[in-house]
C-alpha cells in the first residue's frame, strides 16, 4: 500500500496553477531542494517588498503533504539501512523510496526469520502507510459485515472492497496468532484476507 500511494503524494504537493503567464515548472530531481529554495525564496521576497514568490498563487504549497513526504521518506531511508545491517549486508546505494522499498520487499524472507527485525519492518511500515493514508485523505469504501468476529464474538466487522479483506475494528480484539500485529499493535485490527475470511467462514459453518 505504501509503495502504491506514496508517488501520489508528489501529486498532491502544490496545488494546480491556472495562471495563462506562469507555465508549470518541471519535475524537481531533488524535492527536498526544490521545497528549501522555494521557502527561501518566498521568504525573502515577503521580508523585502511584501511580495508572493512569482508563480505562485494565493494557495501555498500544501506544507503537510511536504512533512509527510520528508517523514516518510527518512523513515525508508532509515528502515533499509536497518534491515541491511541486520541482516549483514552491504549498504545499499541511494534511490528513490519506491525503489528502497522494492529491495525491502525482495528481502522478507530473511527478514521474517528475524522475529525482533519482523516486528521493526511491521511497525515501520505500518506507521508511514498509515500517515501516508491520511495525508492523502484516503476515504476507502467500507461495508458492514454480518454475523460477528471470530475471535472477540462483537458485530464490529467490516468488508474493504479495495483491499479484498475483512477487518475486525473492534479496538479490543485480539487472536490466538502470536504473528498477528493485533497482539502487540494498540492501532492495528485484526484482518482476514479474501482467501482466508472464506476459509474461516466455511468453518464457522462446520
Amino acid at each position: 500500500m505504501l509503495a502504491q500511494q506514496f508517488p501520489e503524494l508528489s501529486e498532491e504537493l502544490a496545488p494546480a496553477r491556472t495562471s495563462a503567464t506562469h507555465a508549470p515548472a518541471p519535475p524537481p530531481t531533488d524535492l527536498a531542494t526544490r521545497l528549501r529554495e522555494e521557502r527561501e525564496e518566498a521568504l525573502l521576497l515577503e521580508q523585502r517588498h511584501g511580495l508572493t514568490a512569482p508563480g505562485h498563487s494565493a494557495a501555498p504549497l500544501r506544507l503537510h503533504i511536504s512533512d509527510t513526504i520528508r517523514d516518510i521518506t527518512d523513515g525508508v531511508v532509515e528502515l533499509e539501512e536497518a534491515v541491511r545491517a541486520r541482516l549483514g549486508l552491504s549498504r545499499a546505494r541511494r534511490a528513490p523510496v519506491p525503489e528502497r522499498l522494492r529491495r525491502i520487499a525482495a528481502l522478507l524472507d530473511d527478514i521474517a526469520g528475524d522475529a525482533v527485525l519482523a516486528a521493526h519492518v511491521r511497525d515501520e511500515s505500518r506507521r508511514m502507510a498509515r500517515r501516508c493514508a491520511r495525508a492523502l485523505g484516503d476515504t476507502e469504501t467500507v461495508v458492514r459485515v454480518s454475523g460477528r468476529c471470530p475471535w472477540c464474538d462483537s458485530v464490529s466487522l467490516r468488508a474493504f472492497p479495495d483491499r479484498r479483506a475483512v477487518l475486525c475494528v473492534n479496538p479490543a480484539c485480539r487472536c490466538t496468532d502470536p504473528d498477528c500485529g493485533c497482539c502487540d499493535d494498540p492501532a492495528y485490527r485484526h484482518t482476514w484476507d479474501e482467501t482466508e475470511w472464506t476459509r474461516a467462514q466455511q468453518e464457522t459453518v462446520r
